[in-house]
């Protein structure tokens, strides 16, 4: 009889937290960006008392205007194409182009191209890539589309025949 006892006594606790700790799932959305939140349905009444202050309806009229102003939130979303400016302050490294003027079995070799190349062209950065070990890439110049690099890689392409215009993640504030 005891132990009956304490199996209702189980029963009961859990089936009353069960019943008190009923989770809710909300679903919104944040600058056009889905966002779900899961949590207590406590918590939830709380967070809608607190929308339903911060948008109180009141019907203010100004001047001719009859219709009274809406309390619903906007989402602000951009209609607009983002301007290279926008996306550089958002992601400071993009896909973009490089030239690839040679690859090369060592490190000393890779350094003396990018000096040969600084000779010849003194306002482009070099870049030595050392991902592909033990082959070194010499890249020079950053540009965001292939467009744009195409006078520097013509003029490049002069004094290197093997030279490549590569999609490559270029310095946003760098590229032309």
């Amino acid at each position: 009889m005891n132990h009956f006892f304490k199996i209702i006594a189980l029963f009961s606790l859990f089936s009353v937290n069960f019943f008190t700790a009923q989770q809710v799932i909300k679903n919104d959305t944040i600058n056009g960006t889905p966002l779900t939140v899961v949590m207590d349905q406590k918590v939830n009444d709380l967070l809608a008392n607190i929308e339903d202050k911060c948008a109180t309806s009141s019907n203010t009229f100004s001047g001719n205007d009859s219709t009274p102003k809406s309390s619903e939130p906007k989402i602000a979303v951009p209609e607009r194409e983002l301007t290279d400016a926008e996306i550089c302050r958002r992601n400071p490294r993009i896909m973009g182009y490089k030239i690839q003027l040679a690859v090369v079995k060592s490190n000393a070799e890779a350094r003396e191209v990018g000096m040969f190349f600084r000779r010849r062209f003194p306002n482009m950065k070099v870049e030595i890539d050392a991902s592909l070990r033990p082959n070194y890439k010499v890249l020079a110049g950053s540009y965001f589309t292939k467009k744009s690099g195409a006078a520097d890689f013509a003029r490049v392409k002069q004094h290197f025949k093997d030279a490549n215009l590569v999609q490559y993640r270029v310095f946003c504030v760098e590229a032309k």
